[in-house]
């Protein structure tokens, strides 16, 4: 996970630069108190990196208590242990986002930020049903993930073809932008591409077997043949740049206004 967070703190450093977060919470607020709901919460990287782009200093005398929603414990207790003012952390719901059950009292904001990859393509349309039910009318919705042409979505389907079919393909943006319209959802979507790099080739391996979900594939392995093909190691050597590596995303910020 070190070696991985090495270049993906990257990505939630881009996403609290994409667009003014404390005035979203601010607009979201009731009497200076914002009810969050943070989806697939992992270990907190993104509201580590607002706070560490100065949004206290932004947000004034806002509150803002989370429910920090995650199916393993170990994650939601470390999202817990992360979070600093403005933000209070509230609930713990160690669930899947699908089996969200409407709230008695809705949120004002909800987000997911690199968050619902792994989500069962079958069961994506119904999570984003429950995220999109849990926010109160007028509420704002926020989900970052990348798109199919970005490097997480590119080197595992790259994994699949030459090493694991088997395995689950990820969740891309245009699928996340879909089931939102089908959750009766009227998206606004920013792209916004970046690079992360490495010359070091333990934080690339390490960085890449996170990206695979396959701690047990060295990068040697990942730059030669597969058993069943050689599309992980041309894609990867695409990525080489000299002696080291760089890894092209393309990251959307989706956000939408709950119907009042």
């Amino acid at each position: 996970m070190d070696a991985f967070y090495a270049l993906a703190t990257a990505d939630y450093a881009v996403l609290a630069a994409a667009r003014d977060w404390a005035a979203d919470l601010r607009r979201a607020s009731s009497n200076g108190v914002v009810r969050l709901l943070d989806v697939a919460c992992g270990s907190g990287k993104f509201p580590t990196a607002l706070v560490q782009a100065g949004l206290a200093e932004a947000a004034g005398d806002l509150t803002v208590d989370v429910d920090l929603l995650d199916p393993s414990a170990f994650s939601i207790a470390e999202a817990r242990g992360a979070l600093r003012p403005p933000f209070r952390a509230a609930a713990e719901l160690e669930i899947a986002i699908e089996e969200l059950d409407r709230p008695a009292r809705p949120y004002d904001v909800a987000w997911a930020t690199h968050a619902l990859y792994a989500v069962p393509p079958a069961l994506l349309d119904d999570g984003l049903a429950a995220m999109c039910a849990g926010l109160r009318p007028g509420g704002f919705g926020a989900i970052a993930h990348v798109t199919s042409s970005s490097h997480y979505l590119r080197v595992h389907e790259a994994y699949r073809s030459a090493h694991d079919p088997q395995v689950t393909g990820y969740v891309s943006a245009e699928r996340i932008t879909e089931g939102l319209k089908r959750a009766g959802v009227e998206p606004d979507v920013e792209s916004i591409p970046y690079s992360t790099s490495t010359s070091d080739p333990e934080i690339a391996e390490g960085f890449l077997q996170r990206c695979l979900f396959d701690d047990e594939l060295s990068l040697d392995a990942m730059t030669a043949p597969g058993p069943r093909g050689d599309e992980l190691a041309t894609y990867l050597a695409s990525c080489r740049q000299g002696e080291g590596w760089t890894f092209d995303h393309e990251v959307c910020v989706i956000t939408w206004d709950a119907a009042r």
